[in-house]
């Protein structure tokens, strides 16, 4: 399997869970920083699993307007909005895994028609396929 890569970039991390990450470009800059429930201070700055969480959220949502504008007949509402929620924790097999979960919002969708296009979404969604087989991703309509 190949990819035809279309976009690309780039970001560097420095001091790990409690250090900073940037973009190559100068376009996104971050402070990290290792929650309480994972034995660090809290505080502000953000870890890995929120920027997972914003990224795999924002990416589902574009991958449902990609299938409906493939000529389906559904829309996605413009009040609509996915929810990831992202879990970290050891691995009985040792290491750590991460656990996902979204929540998606259709307002005015019939429920069947947005079981089609959230199945759908996730057999495109670029998040999802490099997570599938790895991490089970329930999907949950609200």
């Amino acid at each position: 399997m190949s990819t035809n890569v279309l976009y690309q970039t780039s970001a560097r991390a420095t001091g790990g869970r409690d250090g900073h990450s940037a973009t190559l470009d100068g376009a996104f800059h971050v402070k990290l920083v290792v929650p309480k429930e994972l034995g660090g201070p809290g505080g502000e700055g953000v870890n890995p699993e929120q920027l997972f969480a914003t990224g795999y959220a924002a990416c589902f949502l574009g991958a449902m307007k990609y299938v409906a504008s493939q000529g389906g007949s559904t829309t996605v509402p413009t009040d609509a909005s996915v929810t990831a929620t992202i879990g970290i924790g050891p691995r009985s097999e040792g290491g750590f895994g991460i656990t996902a979960a979204l929540q998606i919002a259709l307002p005015g969708l019939e429920r069947s028609a947005a079981k089609v296009l959230i199945e759908q979404a996730h057999q495109v969604c670029p998040y999802s396929n490099a997570i599938r087989h790895n991490v089970d991703v329930e999907l949950h309509i609200v």
